[in-house]
């Protein structure tokens, strides 16, 4: 790897953690924000906790050296959650936010598939056989 990518991954890991990280405060403790958006996508209080204990697991996987391929896909996964929920039920402006919160999963999105894609040589073997050729 060179340092170039190295410093890509190691930046591209931290950003999707620490924005995934910080958003769990307002989930885990019912702030207004999160309470209205889960009640707009009809899966409050339980997808709000679902989402949030997630983005925590996503986090740590994204994080740790051996499952940084792993912590990427969930991130990834959830993030096109919070995107197509935007794009279908919220809108990209959520309560006056100018369109912070989906310029936020996007970023996580875009961070978290760089992780992926630069790990995804560690993806274990037994997993691997069902992937696609390009994901070797």
């Amino acid at each position: 790897m060179t340092t170039t990518t190295r410093i890509i991954f190691w930046v591209a890991r931290i950003l999707a953690a620490v924005i995934m990280l910080q958003t769990l405060y307002f989930k885990f403790t019912g702030a207004e924000e999160s309470v209205y958006i889960f009640t707009q996508v009809g899966m409050e209080p339980w997808g709000r906790i679902g989402v949030g204990t997630m983005e925590l697991i996503a986090s740590i996987l994204i994080l740790l050296p051996s499952t940084v391929w792993l912590g990427g896909i969930l991130a990834a996964g959830l993030m096109g959650g919070a995107l197509m929920m935007h794009l279908t039920l919220l809108g990209i402006e959520v309560k006056g936010d100018g369109g912070y919160l989906f310029i936020l999963a996007l970023a996580v999105a875009i961070c978290s598939l760089i992780a992926f894609w630069i790990d995804r040589k560690n993806i274990p073997a037994p997993i691997k056989k069902f992937l696609p050729s390009f994901l070797h």
